[in-house]
């Protein structure tokens, strides 16, 4: 879409501060910014990006027609006419955010502003910081997984809906940051109070194609261009190699910044500099998310008191080892794993609050990194007693190709048994289960649709096994 200024600015404005060349009137008024061509209004500035499906370039002449007064391009354009104003650039996607954050007047310099990066636990580390903030008192938005079709908006985008978080009297934003937002540059033009690491594993290889690329990625938060400080997780190994290389101020936190663990299916406590913490919410990956997100709250001078309600306080938090009520003496748990490290950590965590058997349901996404597929596999097949492989988004990809390479992990500790359709494998999952076991659903998390060849047709894993688990209870009463 187009994005609306506040207020038109000219064409030397909205690139101030960036190394540019300007070609025709420089004082041209541009009112909106796209990067879209089908959106383009008059006044607006179009910016030309060559994407891997489709080439902005190729659509110039039709911005032109839509009424844009102004171009920005990082590779010669000929045939212009002289009334529109062409702004030349080495990269535009490394200067978009920057001139987006121009156009509209900078506004993350008005907020206090926390970017959380790492493979797993953004989601529920961000929410928990949110409650923190909220229960200080601030007015708290969330940027991310639950919020957006992406989980880091593109940089257009994002500094409008900045704009917006001010005008609505917003004073913290808490933001979750992708490996492809900080590869793009969809951040930059923003300078985050905190930078946080939760971890980084193996992920998005479809796009980075090296896991070297990928903690590339992730490290550019932690630079005096983008963020003041960081809270790095020194647990993992990646991290505690950001924290050598410290280019800004580094808090670490660790596992062992807990002490008198107690980790159950629906809640957590520990103790945390003298202070007693309890968070609802269950699994072991809940205390190092909490573990970040205090730390931030410290590193900001939230109030001691405000930190500890805010954990106790915590709501919901959809997808993230939900537990799905039932009172038949079973367990549900929906969770989004769907790495190979988020599903270990979440099979672990099972394990430690079950009586009985895992019994896990699990696919992989279609048109992704196909070689975690078998790292999955082998990890469900070692951690959950019965293992029901089935469809998570198989996109365009066949979903029995999908299991193939997932079953190609498999070892022969647990029982595991293929079906395709993820409904019934959810039904045949909870219809399996004896008193004492727990139900793991994993993947899609907090998702309500499932993508079969380009077509999203509803799906819930929370609604599809409260409806199984009512079903069960009338089968068995």
């Amino acid at each position: 879409m187009s994005f609306a200024l506040p207020v038109a600015i000219s064409a030397s404005r909205i690139c101030s501060n960036i190394a540019a060349r300007i070609e025709g009137d420089a004082q041209v008024l541009v009112s909106g910014i796209t990067q879209d061509s089908r959106n383009v209004v008059a006044g607006d500035l179009y910016c030309c990006i060559r994407g891997e499906f489709f080439d902005g370039y190729a659509f110039i002449d039709e911005a032109i027609e839509s009424g844009a007064v102004a171009l920005l391009v990082d590779s010669p354009v000929s045939n212009i006419p002289s009334h529109i104003c062409v702004i030349t650039v080495d990269n535009v996607r490394d200067v978009l955010g920057l001139i987006a954050a121009n156009g509209f007047s900078h506004p993350s310099q008005s907020l206090v502003m926390v970017g959380i990066t790492g493979t797993n636990g953004k989601t529920s580390t961000a929410s928990i910081l949110s409650s923190i903030f909220s229960a200080d008192g601030a007015k708290v938005r969330v940027f991310g997984t639950l919020t957006g079709e992406r989980t880091t908006p593109e940089a257009i985008e994002l500094q409008s809906l900045l704009a917006a978080t001010i005008r609505d009297d917003v004073t913290h934003v808490v933001m979750e940051v992708s490996s492809h937002a900080l590869h793009q540059g969809r951040v930059n033009g923003i300078k985050f109070d905190v930078g946080v690491l939760t971890n980084i594993n193996r992920d998005h290889l479809d796009y980075h194609k090296t896991e070297e690329k990928y903690f590339a990625a992730k490290a550019m938060l932690f630079t005096p261009m983008q963020s003041k400080v960081g809270v790095v997780n020194c647990d993992d190994p990646r991290g505690q190699l950001i924290i050598d290389v410290n280019s800004i101020p580094m808090h670490p936190y660790s596992k062992s910044d807990a002490q008198h663990i107690k980790i159950g299916i629906k809640s957590v406590e520990f103790e945390w500099s003298g202070l007693k913490m309890v968070v609802p919410m269950g699994g072991t990956f809940t205390l190092m998310n909490t573990l970040a997100a205090i730390s931030v709250a410290k590193v900001l001078k939230i109030d001691d008191a405000a930190i500890v309600a805010g954990c106790q306080n915590l709501s919901l938090i959809p997808g993230r080892f939900e537990s799905v009520h039932n009172d038949q003496e079973i367990g549900v748990i929906v969770d989004y794993a769907h790495t190979p490290e988020g599903l270990e950590e979440l099979l672990k965590s099972v394990r430690g609050v079950c009586a009985g058997k895992i019994i896990l349901v699990f696919g992989c996404g279609g048109d992704r990194d196909t070689g975690k597929r078998s790292l999955m596999g082998k990890i469900a097949s070692q951690l959950a007693d019965v293992v029901f492989v089935t469809s998570d988004n198989p996109r365009t990809e066949d979903p029995r190709t999908i299991v193939e390479h997932v079953l190609s992990g498999v070892e022969t500790q647990s029982t595991v048994y293929v079906e395709l359709d993820r409904e019934a494998a959810i039904t045949s999952a909870i219809f399996t289960a004896q008193r004492g076991d727990v139900v793991v659903i994993a993947g899609k998390g907090h998702e309500s649709t499932q993508e079969i060849n380009g077509v999203r047709t509803p799906f819930s894993d929370v609604a599809v096994a409260t409806k199984v688990l009512s079903q069960r209870k009338g089968a068995t009463s």
